[in-house]
């Protein structure tokens, strides 16, 4: 999940450290900055193979625990940007340093939880915790460094979200599952405190003085451009087709092939790896081929995914095996092949000093889609009828396809 919030046209050096040469330090501080978004991806991806284990420890149905993702997303979209504005008067370290430490209370106190409702109040402050973070991150990884290097530096702090998908979203799911669903929150606690320390240590204290964070009007001035409401639409139904399924992932996979934690360990590990996969290969492909196509064939593959999610359930577990396995790559890989495509068209629509506000919103909007999509799937799980979330994603994916032809169709070919 990547976010870059408004960046200024001035891009000083400034080192990691006081006495620090600029050659060696100058693209040190982004990856202090990773620190964070690294353990705020492992966190938000990692719930998703746990719910149904924490659903059995509060004694609570699948969809009521799903709740626990919808108010988590909904909350990260609608709270961004009012945070962001909110603490635009406090130098962006100390706004780095009040983000995390309000994610890894967040994550102690859910593990700690003795209800749901505490562990719902834990959900709530990472999610403002981390659209908080994600953004004032990514604005500050592009004025800590040279302006030859603030491609490098904001692909630095996003990669913290890569390698999360690949390596922390199985690893969550393996700790959980062997060790119980609280540690994972205790082990992203950790990762929280390293990142503070990284911070403190990595970041200079007057880093980022000459950032202009832009206003809630602004903002909204953007969303009025038409080319920039068109995307935000596009991206809005990809991301409702995506987390339609993918926190209903475990119990999918429990009713279609029987398996069992370690089966739905090893397949989340799949879906990770395929993702961090989808996510790189975006840029190259969009460097080749143009964002237009690149978009418009993620998305195809994308629907044609979940379609085969949905079109499998019949079959035996024997029968299906494959057919899912594969789906779930093609998943894995065309969610996030899409990503950076559309970043690099809402920077092309608009405005090019407004380019990050533009970015800004469509990772809210993401969110926005995210919290609808879970919802929407919560409730086809409530009824049952797990081939449904297959269904209704890939019917998302292809309103977002007819938005994309009727935008943008010249360009696709």
């Amino acid at each position: 999940m990547h976010q870059k919030a408004e960046l200024s046209s001035r891009a000083p050096l400034q080192t990691a450290g006081e006495g620090a040469p600029a050659a060696t330090a100058s693209l040190l501080p982004p990856y202090f900055l990773a620190l964070g978004t690294f353990a705020i991806g492992t966190e938000g991806f990692m719930i998703a193979p746990l719910l149904p284990t924490i659903a059995q420890d509060v004694a609570m149905s699948l969809s009521a625990t799903a709740t626990l993702v919808i108010v988590f997303t909904l909350v990260m979209s609608l709270s961004s940007p009012i945070s962001t504005v909110a603490t635009a008067g406090l130098r962006r370290r100390n706004t780095l340093l009040v983000a995390m430490v309000i994610f890894t209370l967040g994550n102690l106190l859910a593990a700690f939880s003795s209800s749901f409702s505490t562990l719902m109040i834990a959900r709530i402050l990472m999610a403002v915790a981390s659209g908080l973070y994600v953004p004032s991150a990514n604005s500050l990884a592009g004025v800590i460094v040279p302006a030859e290097k603030r491609g490098r530096a904001l692909a630095i702090v996003s990669g913290g979200m890569t390698i999360a998908i690949a390596l922390g979203l199985p690893l969550g799911a393996l700790v959980g599952h062997t060790f119980g669903w609280r540690s994972t929150f205790l082990a992203v606690a950790v990762m929280g405190l390293v990142a503070i320390i990284g911070i403190l240590w990595g970041i200079r204290r007057d880093a980022g003085s000459q950032i202009a964070v832009a206003t809630l009007g602004q903002r909204l001035g953007v969303v009025r451009q038409k080319p920039v409401l068109r995307l935000l639409a596009i991206t809005l139904f990809w991301s409702i087709g995506a987390y339609t399924a993918y926190p209903y992932v475990a119990p999918y996979l429990t009713e279609v092939l029987d398996f069992g934690p370690a089966g739905i360990g090893a397949t989340v590990s799949l879906w990770g790896v395929a993702a961090a996969i989808g996510v790189t290969m975006g840029g190259r492909l969009n460097d080749r081929f143009g964002s237009n196509r690149v978009v418009f064939w993620s998305l195809v593959l994308l629907g044609a995914a979940f379609a085969v999610l949905a079109l499998v359930t019949p079959l035996s577990p024997a029968a299906a095996l494959v057919p899912v396995l594969a789906a779930v790559l093609v998943w894995g890989f065309s969610v996030w092949s899409f990503f950076p495509a559309q970043m690099a068209r809402l920077i092309a629509a608009g405005d090019v000093s407004q380019a990050s506000v533009a970015l800004a919103l469509n990772t809210s909007t993401m969110y926005l889609g995210f919290s609808i999509g879970s919802a929407m799937g919560a409730g086809v799980i409530g009824t049952g009828t797990v081939w449904g979330i297959g269904a209704i994603a890939a019917l998302s994916e292809a309103i977002a396809i007819g938005l994309d032809r009727r935008f943008y169709g010249k360009s696709n070919r």
